[in-house]
């Protein structure tokens, strides 16, 4: 049979093309990073450099394939609004074109968690639970209505799953762990607030696990979203304090209430959009929130549906990441 994943030059896009390979699927994978893309058709993967927003390539790609995964997204908490749609919206509407086009067997897609966050402590969220009125980037903005073509798609009768998984890392990660690393190595790391911060965290391997599930689920589970988590909260810190103690390292803190962080970063938000035509601030709204407020996952329906059960344990996990982190 042949597959196709989009992103496949991302983190996870990548673990999954490799998986699917090495299962003995025909593989064809689309992404922006041409290098990663030689690595790719290296180990027997067909590679396209296709933009996601660009429709006729699209098409093209989707042709002939009996199941899509799309992964492929501009994934950030910072940047302009119109590159997120052209790559979340306009791309996931050009993939579900695809899909109905050619009569795909099946479109699993990826979607976030980030489109329950709003500033708050949640915890235990389901995936019914009520979404916020406004969503705290451009990329939850996005993915949300990306979403809602992938429900319109479905309502047209395409066979579609979505799934929704929180905070990935392991080896490969240059996202949560890596940043996290590098500002624990330059200074004192921003402990923000005075509470405990639980979190959810998914070793990448159990995600690629929960996608396969989705392949060959029961038709009852067609149109429905899952939360895919490791069912394992933990504490924010003690986990960057377990990556640090394993490179040898140690972790320095800057107390800050949540009151000072959260002003400072709409400051430094407001600077940005006024006078660094756009750039990056330091620090955001978003970023101060995620390291100050507990929120969690239930996965019980991706548990019961799927018959999801995350293999590889977070501390198995974060010995995997640091050991390759290591010979980086």
């Amino acid at each position: 049979m042949k597959m196709l994943v989009t992103g496949g030059t991302g983190f996870l896009g990548q673990k999954l093309a490799f998986r699917l390979k090495n299962m003995g699927y025909e593989v064809t994978a689309t992404g922006r990073n041409k290098t990663i893309g030689k690595v790719l058709e290296q180990n027997g993967i067909e590679f396209v450099h296709c933009p996601l927003e660009d429709r006729d390539r699209v098409l093209q790609v989707c042709k002939g394939k009996d199941y899509i995964f799309h992964s492929g997204a501009l994934s950030s908490p910072w940047g302009k609004y119109e590159d997120f749609y052209n790559a979340n919206v306009l791309g996931t509407k050009h993939i579900i074109e695809g899909c109905q086009k050619y009569g795909i067997k099946r479109l699993i897609h990826v979607s976030t968690p980030s489109i329950y966050f709003y500033y708050d402590e949640r915890q235990n969220v389901v995936e019914n639970a009520k979404l916020p009125d406004t969503f705290v980037n451009h990329y939850a903005t996005t993915k949300h209505m990306a979403e809602q073509a992938i429900d319109q798609a479905f309502a047209h009768g395409l066979p579609v799953i979505t799934i929704r998984p929180r905070a990935l890392f392991g080896p490969g990660d240059n996202a949560i762990l890596p940043r996290l690393i590098k500002v624990c190595e330059k200074g004192a790391l921003p402990r923000i607030g005075t509470e405990d911060v639980l979190v959810d965290i998914t070793y990448v391997e159990n995600v690629v696990d929960a996608l396969l599930l989705c392949m060959h689920s029961p038709k009852h589970t067609l149109g429905q979203k899952y939360n895919i988590t490791n069912d394992e909260r933990v504490n924010l810190y003690e986990v960057i304090e377990n990556v640090m103690k394993r490179l040898d390292k140690e972790v320095k803190y800057k107390k800050i209430s949540y009151k000072t962080a959260f002003s400072l970063a709409a400051i430094l938000e407001g600077i940005s959009k006024t006078i660094l035509f756009g750039k990056e601030p330091i620090l955001t709204k978003y970023t101060v929130s995620v390291l100050s407020k507990s929120q969690t996952l239930n996965i019980d329906k991706a548990k019961e549906e799927l018959g999801y059960a995350p293999k590889i344990s977070i501390e198995e996990g974060i010995k995997k990441f640091v050991d390759w982190w290591k010979i980086q």
